[in-house]
């Protein structure tokens, strides 16, 4: 009998200590290409802002002097704060503070009978809300990925499969506005796919469902899908007047299968805003090129092209960029590989977190 009730009491014990002794435990996970501090606890579910700071002190051996993460080391995650619970009551907000708080958690979500929401846009894996505060709030952002519905753009051959630059355009599109979001900017994006959200497969299927902002149908014509897309964005342009606004249009070239091209950058001659914006970014692709491939030159550059339809006629000053040829079998892994896609995303938002900061 006695032996029994010990057995007892050291089965209770044990079911008492094995979730505190689980808790102990850190997640470690490994940095991907591209990934900074931030991009790296966001993909896991830890908001930069509040676990940056335990990040940084758990894996100081092992960041750069700049507090940079090294692609392909592990890295231990801090433990996610228990959720604090308390009984005070707030005093009801009045109108102009409830359109406030509104305002400031506001996502880039279609604003329509049928609205696409965060997790549509993103997928459940990677949905994120936008930060009330960051190094991007009061920022707009127009994202605009060539092509889709029923003109899939370019077309390459990998393998047995073929690529379609509306998808790989939009990927690297959709992953730039999630990372825009968790700096505090406000997004808009402009090609919108109900189904794909964020994807980490090497080959993207093509589909013909995606709807342009805020869930209209995406012309066959390029002509009237441009029209349509850039009266859209003028429209929101309007509203959002006085404040810092920037379209970014992202596309994948169609060149000779020997060609390789870096990423480019075209603006509008008269717009010196526009060519502001291009340089910005251009020289965080120029730096980051010199660390990730030191014996390769950096051929990307920032050209004038006033001809565009979206350079031209955005009320707000705009970028058109080039992601490089998707015909070509060594540019193609910039787009097949996923971490690939996000080291491009993050790459232009650093771009454009350097333009925002130095805004006149």
């Amino acid at each position: 009998m006695l032996l029994r009730t010990v057995y007892l009491l050291l089965v209770l014990l044990g079911l008492l200590t094995a979730p505190a002794f689980a808790q102990t435990s850190y997640r470690r996970v490994k940095a991907r290409n591209g990934d900074g501090v931030e991009t790296l606890l966001l993909r896991h579910g830890l908001n930069p802002r509040r676990y940056g700071a335990a990040f940084k002190q758990l894996n100081q051996k092992n960041l750069t002097r700049r507090h940079g993460l090294i692609t392909g080391r592990t890295y231990v995650l801090p433990k996610p704060l228990a959720a604090r619970k308390t009984t005070a009551r707030k005093a009801p907000a009045s109108n102009t503070t409830a359109r406030r708080t509104r305002l400031a958690t506001e996502a880039p979500v279609v604003v329509s009978k049928t609205p696409i929401s965060n997790a549509a846009l993103f997928g459940p894996r990677y949905n994120v809300a936008r930060a009330a505060s960051g190094p991007l709030r009061g920022a707009v952002y127009y994202l605009s990925s060539g092509h889709g519905g029923p003109d899939p753009g370019a077309i390459g051959q990998y393998g047995s499969y073929k690529l379609a630059e509306d998808e790989y355009a939009y990927d690297v599109t959709v992953r730039l506005a999630r990372v825009l979001l968790s700096y505090g900017a406000l997004v808009y994006v402009m090609v919108q796919d109900p189904n794909d959200g964020i994807r980490d497969e090497n080959v993207l299927p093509m589909d013909y469902d995606e709807v342009q902002y805020p869930n209209l149908r995406i012309p066959l014509s390029q002509v009237q899908r441009l029209r349509q897309r850039i009266a859209q964005v003028n429209k929101l342009h309007a509203r959002h007047k006085g404040a810092y606004q920037r379209l970014l249009a992202l596309h994948v070239d169609s060149r000779s299968v020997g060609q390789n091209i870096d990423v480019f950058f075209y603006h509008h001659p008269t717009s010196a805003t526009g060519l502001r914006l291009a340089k910005n970014i251009h020289k965080v692709f120029t730096n980051r090129y010199k660390r990730a491939q030191p014996n390769r030159p950096y051929s990307g550059n920032v050209s004038e092209r006033g001809t565009l339809y979206e350079v031209r006629n955005s009320h707000a000053p705009a970028v058109f960029m080039e992601l490089g040829n998707i015909r070509n079998q060594k540019d193609q892994r910039r787009f097949v590989v996923a971490d690939n896609r996000q080291a491009l995303a993050n790459w232009i938002a650093e771009g454009l977190i350097a333009d925002y900061r130095g805004k006149q």
